[in-house]
């Protein structure tokens, strides 16, 4: 199974956007990113990033696609102009059938869901979905789009030390699918 991992930036009300964008810019936090989403063990493969159509439309046309990764955005939109190698999708479901597709399953090696807020939705019910990414923002930015609640599903295994840029402190955290205890064999009643 590809893993499905989440990577996000949110600030401390769980904000992630404003008015379609970023309401910081943090060049550690894109490096971050670039170095997370790009990196692969094996360097015969890449990584998905999946993006919302909000999204992808935030991100500067000469950044975009966001390169050494397989662009899939997510849409309802069949007529949504896209470049040559940009894949589309209706939702989680069709991007996990993908992987397993001909063209990809043997050069992916990690699913990465960077955004928005609806696309974050639907990743977070998937089984699939193992791993979360944080760059905790220690500060608020009145942000109209969030991130959903997660502290009940997911346990802290990483948090690195504080990063300053300007009036910014950030850092960074890793979290991993709380999975629920397998009962012990030799200890059970029945």
């Amino acid at each position: 199974m590809i893993p499905v991992n989440i990577i996000v930036a949110m600030d401390s009300k769980s904000g992630i956007g404003k008015k379609g964008g970023l309401p910081w810019h943090l060049t550690g936090d894109l490096k971050y990113f670039r170095e997370i989403t790009s990196t692969t063990r094996s360097p015969k493969k890449k990584n998905i990033v999946v993006m919302g159509r909000k999204t992808w439309d935030s991100i500067p046309k000469e950044f975009r696609p966001l390169n050494q990764r397989i662009n899939i955005v997510m849409t309802h939109n069949r007529n949504l102009d896209v470049p040559e190698g940009v894949l589309k999708a209706d939702g989680i479901n069709q991007v996990l059938t993908m992987t397993k597709s001909e063209q990809l399953k043997n050069i992916i090696e990690t699913v990465f869901i960077i955004g928005g807020q609806q696309v974050y939705e639907e990743a977070m019910k998937h089984a699939e979905c193992q791993k979360l990414f944080v760059t905790q923002i220690h500060n608020s930015f009145d942000c109209d789009a969030f991130f959903p609640e997660f502290n009940d599903q997911y346990v802290k295994t990483k948090e690195s030390t504080h990063h300053n840029e300007g009036p910014l402190i950030y850092h960074f955290e890793e979290y991993e699918k709380n999975l629920p205890a397998i009962p012990d064999a030799k200890n059970s009643k029945d």
